[in-house]
């Protein structure tokens, strides 16, 4: 898949997981029963994995800092990616895409605090030498590896620095935590999970990790999510699947409204777990899609949980769409909307807000037939304002997690999309980054 392959419009979404809750619900499916979180799960809880990182130097010390670490895969695999949408796209991103679409990737390189961005030619040379010394590190081939990116734009890859570190990373089955942390930036903690689920009498096992807390808002968010699984999948079956999971979880959260130059979502299947091959149109297919995107909506909320600023998250579900589409164009449109991010830091119900977002987001709108509930208290119904008591939907607005609800009435389609209030502290952070 190239870099500007646009990620496609899916025909049906099904989508119901509580309001940032670890359990799965997938409407009349029947596989919400065989999903199970891991507690203290990382992208190396699948079998056959493993990862390590190390304090190299590229960003300043600070006790317990990491920042260049190492993930892979023991046995040939099969890996799939999704990467920003940005003009401006990070040498490394460049030469990642390259080699997910030769077909050979199964281990990664990725540093934090430089993006290895706007630097010109010399970013994608030092991007092959980062790779070349994690290859030989690892013992694989140079288009077995890929790397990712990740901290300030317009530097240049501190390359004496990264050939002292990458030897010393040490990789192991426990080393999923170290390599979350290691591409940390502005994130205040690690964000990981794994979970399990039955096919075919087989435990698959499905691990992740994903940092992203500010320049976050689709298509992709800046970020960079690394999953996991020992199932066998099909190459053309893993690159749809990811698609999918990535357009109804990454492609759905917002805390700026600004898009990265090296947002990269990638996804590798070992087959360790001893499961045949799955390929698509089959139930095992649709069992592990389903997980698959259950894991990037977990670390999709994640992401908006440690949002720059931010102590306050909200959900917004659109019901009744037209369109898929249409659905989540107006759930994206509501939870990106400044004026609404600020409403819910000010705890102010002003559902105005809400439906102004809705009128503009390009979703087919019948103003006669809108419902809108805020944590299930409606406000408005077929287009009308409903009489409300002020003070206990404040009351129910300073809840760290607010729910809106809005409900067309004009077909069946479903979107959830997740933001985050913006907050003084947010303008504080950001306007001294680099100094």
């Amino acid at each position: 898949m190239g870099v500007n392959e646009a990620l496609p419009t899916l025909d049906a979404v099904v989508y119901c997981t509580p309001f940032f809750k670890e359990t799965a619900c997938f409407g009349s499916t029947g596989m919400a029963e065989q999903i199970q979180f891991i507690p203290g799960g990382s992208v190396t809880s699948p079998s056959g994995f493993v990862a390590g990182a190390t304090f190299a130097g590229l960003k300043t010390y600070g006790e317990h800092k990491l920042d260049l670490g190492l993930l892979m895969s023991q046995q040939p695999c099969v890996a799939a990616g999704t990467f920003t949408t940005n003009a401006v796209k990070s040498a490394s991103v460049v030469l990642t895409s390259d080699h997910v679409a030769k077909g050979q990737v199964r281990a990664v390189v990725a540093n934090s605090g430089i993006a290895n961005a706007c630097v010109g030619e010399q970013g994608l040379r030092d991007a092959q030498e980062t790779v070349g010394l994690a290859a030989r590190h690892l013992g694989l081939k140079d288009n077995e590896v890929a790397i990712c990116s990740t901290g300030i734009i317009g530097v240049e890859l501190p390359m004496a620095l990264i050939r002292a570190g990458i030897p010393k990373v040490q990789l192991s089955a426990e080393g999923g935590l170290p390599f979350a942390r290691s591409i940390m930036t502005t994130d205040s903690r690690p964000k990981e999970a794994a979970l399990t689920v039955e096919i075919d009498g087989k435990t698959v096992t499905i691990g992740g990790c994903v940092k992203g807390s500010g320049m976050i808002h689709p298509n992709m968010a800046t970020m960079l999510a690394f999953l996991t699984t020992d199932a066998a999948v099909t190459p053309a079956l893993l690159r749809s699947m990811l698609k999918e999971a990535v357009n109804s979880s990454f492609n759905m959260v917002s805390v700026d409204r600004d898009t990265s130059t090296n947002d990269t979502v990638l996804l590798f299947a070992n087959g360790a777990c001893g499961l045949p091959p799955i390929s698509g149109g089959s139930k095992a297919a649709a069992i592990l899609g389903q997980a698959v995107t259950e894991m990037c909506s977990y670390l999709a909320k994640e992401i908006v949980r440690d949002a720059e600023g931010s102590r306050k998250v909200f959900e917004v579900r659109v019901e009744g769409a037209r369109t898929l589409e249409d659905a989540r164009k107006a759930a994206r449109s509501i939870a990106s909307s400044s004026l609404v991010k600020t409403a819910v830091h000010g705890n102010d119900p002003n559902w105005g807000r809400i439906v102004c977002a809705l009128g503009y987001s390009g979703a087919e709108v019948d103003e006669k037939r809108v419902g809108l509930y805020i944590n299930e208290v409606c406000l408005m119904e077929n287009g009308m304002p409903i009489p409300f008591f002020k003070d206990a939907v404040i009351a129910i607005m300073r809840n760290p997690e607010v729910s809106f609800g809005i409900r067309l009435n004009l077909g069946d389609a479903t979107a959830t999309a997740w933001g985050c209030e913006l907050t003084e502290e947010y303008v504080t952070f950001n306007s001294a980054y680099t100094t």
